[in-house]
């Protein structure tokens, strides 16, 4: 097994200032004599053949250079590689994105120097996984993934990324204007609920949509999903509860309500359009199976 590491980078992330940045990356590896190979990504989910590249290659320690697109994707090629077990993988994280909202839950610091120097450390943690079942395809989520509303959201945000953190409050308030909420069946913990719904979150950390919390987080690896239920809320109660979107206590509201399961099924119960989205990326559109993967990759944090 290789013992030095395999960096992907995205030379899209950073908001125009990539090449600084990587110049500063490579100088920051250097100095801390961590060992690396690297590659640019080139296209669309170029990550998942650059993990399977670098795993067939002996590589377990792999970084992520990017933003929370990247590190979705990086974790995506981890779980789908039949090479070794995905919990002997060690995954680093160089933020450059615009959101970042996977390394809030840890305190990962966007300052280079400080990422790079907890690579050097390597802290790690065994974090679960979710899996997204669709009719048509299936993906895996580190961070935070939905269906309704936060998923019509991230179909929009795609447009309007450059204007940087602010884009997901843009794109949220549009889609309160413009999403029409739909009637969902729920299957959770044996039992059905049946009711309209602005979205319904699966939660394994703590922030999505540009540092909201939306869900009533409780731990990154305990084998549970921390489930949102959001029924009708409208525009005016999102307007009036802003500060709770991003303090936490918006799972509070009375038209909220949360769960902990390890598997959850969303059927939608009209022809309307439901989009899923996974940490920002959007998967597709209707039904939806979720479970748990438990443990399944070592992360490294403070």
């Amino acid at each position: 097994m290789n013992n030095s590491w395999f960096v992907i980078v995205n030379p899209n992330a950073g908001n125009g200032n990539f090449k600084k940045l990587w110049s500063q990356i490579q100088h920051e590896l250097a100095h801390h004599n961590i060992v690396y190979e690297f590659e640019f990504t080139t296209h669309h989910k170029h990550e998942i053949e650059l993990v399977h590249k670098a795993i067939s290659k002996g590589y377990s320690q792999i970084i992520s250079c990017g933003g929370d697109g990247t590190l979705h994707h990086v974790v995506n090629g981890v779980m789908n590689q039949e090479l070794i077990n995905s919990n002997l993988i060690t995954l680093g994280v160089i933020p450059l994105g615009t959101g970042n909202d996977w390394i809030k839950t840890y305190g990962i610091s966007k300052n280079i120097h400080e990422a790079v120097q907890l690579i050097k450390n390597q802290n790690t943690i065994y974090q679960d996984i979710g899996h997204l079942q669709l009719e048509n395809t299936s993906s895996y989520f580190n961070n935070v993934a939905g269906i309704g509303y936060d998923g019509y959201v991230v179909n929009k945000l795609n447009n309007l990324k450059k204007f940087g953190p602010i884009a997901y409050l843009i794109s949220g308030i549009s889609g309160l204007l413009f999403y029409k909420r739909m009637p969902f069946k729920v299957v959770i913990n044996n039992s059905t609920i049946e009711d309209y719904c602005l979205m319904t979150l699966f939660g394994i950390c703590k922030y999505s949509g540009g540092g909201m919390q939306l869900t009533d987080y409780k731990s990154s690896n305990d084998g549970f999903f921390d489930i949102t239920f959001a029924k009708n809320l409208t525009f005016k109660d999102l307007v009036f509860n802003i500060k709770k979107l991003y303090n936490g206590k918006i799972v509070t509201h009375n038209k909220v309500e949360t769960y902990l399961t390890d598997k959850i099924s969303v059927i939608p119960t009209t022809k309307d359009t439901a989009f899923i989205q996974a940490d920002g990326e959007l998967i597709g559109t209707g039904s939806i199976a979720v479970s748990i993967v438990k443990n399944a990759i070592q992360f490294v944090i403070p």
